[in-house]
């Protein structure tokens, strides 16, 4: 029995149909989310021991789950409702697409995308600006959601255009420069499929009350009862994780 195919694109959008696809689905939900800091996520032991005082920094497309501290990290997002409100908490926010990043090459000791490259359709070209800003050396943070076959009606719902097969990850990783140090199962997506139906339902016939429970009630047991991550080298054994999160180095 063969595996399902992965969903694909019927065609690649334009820089334009991407932001305007992305920001039609995430200008609302960050108009009325709250931005948790990054110090509640179970990534923050990580992000924290990477820190240097000195060390330039860039996180793309974090909306109003920023990973990395707010004070002297660069962000970019293609939603205006969450660069606001970074920029609100001090934070050094621009508009922008992951495709064309507005810094020169070598810009950043330690970069970071957490669930965006799934949802470009030239993920080439991203991986590719990802590498070109970060330092020969330096530390790039990367998650991304595993297996074509588990693909459900959320990522869809999302805006996912793919899930990656790990040794196909692992090959455009290398073509890019980077190199995977460590890894680790990871992601706060619920198991649940009854649960997540419901959510796609209310957010889309109830939203406004879908969003209070959301911002007082799941989001807070989501980041209280998060497990701790366990790093191990290289690409761990992925054939029951639904995401991954991966620590490389910019060769």
């Amino acid at each position: 029995m063969t595996s399902p195919q992965a969903p694909t694109p019927d065609r690649e959008r334009s820089d334009k149909e991407l932001l305007e696809a992305n920001r039609s689905f995430y200008n609302p939900l960050w108009s009325e989310a709250r931005l948790v800091e990054p110090q509640r996520f179970n990534t923050w032991p990580l992000v924290s021991s990477l820190l240097a005082p000195t060390a330039p920094r860039l996180e793309v497309a974090p909306g109003l789950r920023p990973r990395f501290p707010l004070e002297e990290t660069h962000f970019i997002d293609v939603s205006t409702p969450a660069v606001a409100r970074l920029r609100a908490r001090g934070a050094r926010a621009l508009v922008g697409l992951i495709s064309s990043l507005p810094f020169a090459d070598g810009s950043f000791e330690l970069t970071c995308a957490f669930d965006i490259v799934e949802h470009v359709d030239d993920d080439d070209s991203a991986l590719g600006e990802l590498s070109r800003v970060t330092r020969s050396g330096g530390v790039f943070l990367l998650a991304v959601p595993l297996h074509p076959e588990s693909w459900t009606a959320f990522d869809d719902f999302v805006g996912h255009r793919r899930r990656y097969r790990p040794a196909e990850l692992l090959e455009k990783l290398q073509s890019h420069g980077f190199a995977v140090e460590r890894s680790a199962i990871y992601g706060m997506q619920p198991k649940s499929s009854w649960l997540l139906d419901l959510g796609m339902w209310c957010l889309t016939h109830q939203r406004k009350t879908a969003m209070r429970w959301y911002n007082r009630v799941l989001m807070p047991l989501s980041v209280r009862f998060q497990k701790s991550f366990t790093l191990a080298p290289g690409m761990i054994d992925a054939e029951r994780m639904d995401e991954v999160l991966l620590v490389c180095r910019r060769r």
